[in-house]
């Protein structure tokens, strides 16, 4: 990770200052790194003595409760609460944007974010941020997550000063936990500064193993039930090495899936000794989101950028069919995948 610009702390710092009202936001379909740095967030803000709260365009997995606090207080999800989140942004002295690269990933919230007024800080480790509409920007893409990022950012704020003990017990625990969920528990995406972040958050108290019962042992009995159905009937692995499975709609409702119940599931076909890559589908009203992960010296994105209309990180992307621009169903997603894989690999 390149060092911070200090001109650009002083100027983050300078904006905390000197705003009164302070909105955090995250990315449609928040996961762990973005609930882990947007909670993060809040803390230090709340240690600051300012007005701030999380709007984020839909829930978040249950699992992530146990950052949340009393949610009435200091989350507003758009998707329950439209106009309260909208009045709040729009009203607001500056927005902190966390893991996303451009306002088009907050979904039905993206206009809102245009038509913000106050200042605009953009945090995040994703490609290709669209930098012009913020008036400051963190993009690093050599960390683990955005949460890592916030945690060296935060450092070298005057109020810490190098100092981990002196961030807040719920940033800390926050930072940690969106770390953890990005990485899959240290299983990709980990760098020396990644080592070094947990270490010294460990030194400072967090619970780790608390972080790690709540989101890896907090989970509905559905899921589990949900995973089995799937690695058993939906499961598909190609010539090509591609591992493949789809969720649709009617699966959904059938096993009682919520969002985020899903998380990480396209991870495991990758524990198979012949699979390079692991694409998982679901779908979502008019769309079927896509997940994509790679071994390593397999980009994830290229194939995501070029065949699902998405991208991100090299070994962990994410994009969409459109039903029924791209794909009409579930049979002809299968077959898109089988074909677009297969002409990714063999080129």
């Amino acid at each position: 990770m390149k060092a911070l610009d200090k001109n650009d702390i002083e100027s983050f710092d300078r904006l905390i200052r000197t705003s009164g009202k302070i909105t955090v936001t995250g990315h449609m379909h928040p996961d762990g790194d973005a609930v882990g740095s947007g909670t993060a967030m809040l803390g230090y803000l709340a240690g600051r003595g300012k007005d701030a709260m999380l709007v984020l365009p839909d829930p978040y997995p249950s699992s992530l409760g146990f950052l949340a606090g009393n949610p009435a207080e200091r989350i507003i999800i758009h998707s329950e609460s439209a106009k309260k989140a909208e009045e709040r942004l729009l009203s607001s002295d500056l927005v902190i944007c966390l893991d996303f690269n451009a306002f088009s990933r907050t979904g039905d919230l993206e206009e809102t974010m245009y038509a913000c007024t106050g200042g605009k800080v953009l945090i995040d480790h994703h490609l290709n941020p669209e930098s012009g509409d913020f008036d400051l920007c963190f993009s690093e893409t050599e960390v683990s997550s955005t949460a890592e990022l916030l945690y060296y950012i935060l450092l070298e704020m005057p109020d810490i000063s190098h100092e981990a003990c002196r961030l807040p017990a719920i940033t800390a625990t926050a930072l940690m936990t969106g770390m953890t969920t990005d990485t899959n528990n240290f299983a990709n995406s980990v760098f020396p500064t990644t080592l070094d972040m947990a270490s010294s958050l460990l030194a400072t108290g967090v619970d780790r193993d608390l972080i790690l019962d709540n989101i890896l042992n907090s989970y509905k009995e559905s899921r589990i039930r949900l995973m089995g159905y799937l690695l058993d009937k939906r499961l598909e692995i190609t010539e090509d090495g591609v591992a493949y499975m789809i969720l649709d709609s009617e699966t959904i409702r059938k096993f009682g899936i919520s969002d985020g119940d899903t998380e990480g599931f396209v991870n495991i076909p990758l524990a198979i000794r012949n699979v390079k890559m692991s694409i998982f589908l679901k779908q979502d009203k008019d769309r079927f989101r896509v997940s994509v992960r790679s071994k390593k010296g397999i980009s994830a994105n290229s194939c995501a950028s070029e065949f699902f209309n998405g991208g991100g990180h090299e070994q962990a992307s994410g994009g969409k069919l459109m039903i029924p621009d791209d794909v009409r169903n579930l049979e002809e997603a299968a077959i898109y995948i089988e074909k677009s894989t297969h002409i990714f690999f063999n080129r």
